[in-house]
Formats: C-alpha cells, sequence, structure tokens
C-alpha cells in the first residue's frame, strides 16, 4: 500500500513498540485501501459508514460523495474494535459507543455499535492538512473582500470573533484562516492559548500554547488553568456547554482577541445560543450584556447543497431594549458565495 500510511518495517525496540507497530498494521488492513487513500487527500474532510455498509465522503468543493468502498458489518465492528484498544478503551453492546482520536493520525473518531444502530457506523474527522487562508476564500469568490478586510482589522485590533454555523458548516477551516491571519500580526510578545476537544486548529504565532480537554478536565477546568498561563489571546475550538461563561469573562478580563466556534443557525442565533450555554452554569442568569461587550464580529457560516457559504458578517453594538444591536458588514459584492 502506498503513500504515507504504509506499513515500512518499523525499528523495534521495546514490546510494546512492536505490539503498536502490529496493531497499526491490523488498523490499516480494517481501514482499506479507500479508507486510508482518504485520509491522505487534503479535499476530504470527513469520512462516514452508514449502517447499510456504505462509506461516504465529505469533500471540499464538491460536498458529499459515495466513495465506492462497502464495508461488512463484522469488518466495521473489528475496525472499531482495533481502535477503542489502542484507545486503551472498550466499545461493545454493552458500551456501544467510542469517540477518540485515531491513532494514525489524530482524526477525530465517533463509532456507534448495535444496539444503538442497526449495524456499526462511524464518522472520521480529519484534522486539517489545509489552512485556507482569507486570501484563498476570497479568491475562490467565497468571502467578499469588504469582509475579509474588516477581519483583518478585527485581527490588529484585537477584537473577539465569534464563528457560527451548524455542524459540518466549516467553522473549524474558517478559524483556521483567522488564526493564520493572528499568526501574521502576532510577535513574540504575544502568547496565543488555544482549548480545543480534538487537535483540530492551526497557529503559526511563535508563542502559542494548545491545551487539550481529557475525560477528566474539561472546557472550564482548561479555561481556568489558561488564567494561569499568562494569555494574550484566548481560543476555543468549539464553546458547547456552560464554560462560554468562562470563556466571555476572560475576554472580557484583559485577554482581547480571541477566537471561538458555536452552533447556531444565524448570527443573531449564535449570541442566544451562547446565553443557553452560559445559562447551564448553576441555573445562572442571562447575561446578554457581557455577551454583547466580549463578541465583537461575527462570522455566520452555512452548509448548502452547492457548498459552504458565509451568510453574514456582523457587528456587535450591544444591547438595548432587551434585543441585541447588530450591524451588518457591508460588502463589495453583497453576496455570498461557495465556500472551498
Amino acid at each position: 500500500m502506498k503513500g504515507s500510511f504504509a506499513m515500512a518495517t518499523p525499528v523495534v525496540q521495546t514490546l510494546a513498540e512492536q505490539k503498536r507497530a502490529l496493531m497499526l498494521e491490523k488498523l490499516v488492513r480494517e481501514l482499506g485501501p479507500t479508507i486510508v487513500a482518504a485520509l491522505e487527500d487534503p479535499k476530504v474532510v470527513e469520512i462516514m459508514l452508514n449502517p447499510d455498509g456504505i462509506v461516504w465522503l465529505d469533500v471540499l468543493g464538491e460536498g458529499m460523495r459515495d466513495s465506492g468502498d462497502r464495508m461488512r458489518p463484522s469488518r466495521a465492528e473489528n475496525l472499531l474494535g482495533t481502535i477503542a484498544a489502542m484507545l486503551d478503551t472498550t466499545i461493545d453492546r454493552q458500551r456501544p459507543t467510542l469517540q477518540g482520536e485515531l491513532p494514525l493520525d489524530g482524526s477525530r473518531v465517533q463509532g456507534v455499535l448495535p444496539p444503538m444502530a442497526s449495524a456499526p457506523l462511524f464518522s472520521i474527522r480529519k484534522r486539517a492538512t489545509m489552512v485556507y487562508t482569507l486570501d484563498d476564500y476570497v479568491a475562490s469568490e467565497i468571502l467578499d473582500p469588504a469582509h475579509a478586510r474588516e477581519l483583518r482589522r478585527a485581527v490588529r485590533e484585537r477584537e473577539n470573533i465569534l464563528i457560527v454555523g451548524s455542524t459540518g458548516s466549516g467553522k473549524t477551516t474558517f478559524a483556521n484562516a483567522i488564526l493564520n491571519e493572528i499568526a501574521a500580526c502576532a510577535d513574540d510578545r504575544q502568547r496565543v492559548v488555544i482549548i480545543e476537544d480534538t487537535f483540530e486548529l492551526q497557529c503559526a504565532a511563535p508563542n502559542t500554547v494548545v491545551l487539550h480537554t481529557t475525560d477528566t478536565i474539561d472546557l472550564t477546568d482548561c479555561l481556568r488553568i489558561t488564567m494561569r498561563l499568562r494569555p494574550d489571546r484566548i481560543v476555543v475550538g468549539e464553546v458547547r456547554d456552560h464554560a462560554a461563561l468562562a470563556l466571555l469573562k476572560a475576554w472580557n478580563t484583559g485577554h482581547p482577541g480571541g477566537v471561538s466556534t458555536v452552533h447556531a443557525n444565524s448570527a443573531q442565533a449564535g449570541l442566544l445560543r451562547l446565553e443557553q450555554l452560559m445559562a447551564e452554569y448553576r441555573d445562572t442568569r442571562p447575561q446578554p450584556h457581557l455577551i454583547a461587550e466580549a463578541v465583537n464580529l461575527i462570522v455566520f457560516i452555512s452548509r448548502t447543497p452547492q457548498g459552504r457559504r458565509i451568510r453574514e458578517v456582523v457587528r456587535t453594538r450591544g444591547f438595548a431594549n432587551g434585543a441585541y444591536v447588530l450591524e451588518n458588514v457591508p460588502g463589495d459584492n453583497h453576496a455570498g458565495h461557495d465556500t472551498p
């Protein structure tokens, strides 16, 4: 098998290394050539197995397509079992779910076995191997040039940017484009701390620290630790629980210039979603004024049959008369475009 995942004869020094090498060979065989090739293809974002045995690929610029690969339930169950063993965990009918990082490349894996589903299924969300810049988005007529200028200005002036969209809408890819801008303007004295569940964000800034949640250390814990690591900019891959409160407080207390993503269906809905997440912390009352002060710019990106589209770039102007005061950033072209 060709490619970066092909198994060359390793130099084995210990029994543990020998066992891991054998397990990696087994994992590659169980994945099969189609999935291995998809893992090596920078245009493939996600690999999904449905219970009917069809393997689907989410490809940049194309959307979903049938890979042509068919996986029997026994092969899929063995594959998930191998991944679980390499992650020192278990997946079986009593514990029918698996989540973690693919031992080959760190891609995010979510697996499910019966009885939760009629047959084994999984989704492999790949780590980004290419960083699309704002220039790439503009060149592909994805991002309006005026919006790109506004985003660059926001990064330079250390404003907080919230990227909003549904699952698979391209939030993380766009966040990496923003991080690329941060790296371009951050010097050695500007310390960037990135917090995420799985390693998906990439930042080339020279003074960068990446923290990873675990089964025992959640996002709120990571944010608490971050405050003792002397951060200048705080970036959260995705805020999905009451950690939203800790993040917004951090942004508002001398750590501006951050980036985060949240699941919602519009720019305004993104702010309302933050309210809901904050309320999960010991029945905290809504704090819209805190949100309006912390979030300076909102980017809403959505997924359509024609591709991903950036729908809105919105500035937050405050909270008054029971509503967020939002201002749409005008574009040069006044149109949304397909994303990569």
